[in-house]
């Protein structure tokens, strides 16, 4: 999976979010990415934003699976 620029297009983070909200797993990387995302302050809309912190609080209650590769 390539690295989430901020400044790319929404769609490549759309579909890593819908990728990881039907799969319920995410990796280590992925994780990292999002999580750079959201403290980058980068241009994601508040619905973006709403779908990550529900990934990062699906991990923290066990709800999603974090996988290593």
């Amino acid at each position: 999976m390539r690295w989430l620029n901020p400044n790319q297009s929404n769609p490549t983070l759309t579909q890593l979010l819908d990728r990881i909200l039907t799969s319920g797993e995410i990796d280590r990387s992925e994780y990292l990415k999002l999580m750079s995302m959201i403290l980058s302050d980068s241009q994601i809309t508040d619905a973006q934003r709403s779908e990550i912190n529900r990934i990062f609080d699906y991990v923290q209650t066990g709800r999603f699976t974090l996988i290593d590769l």
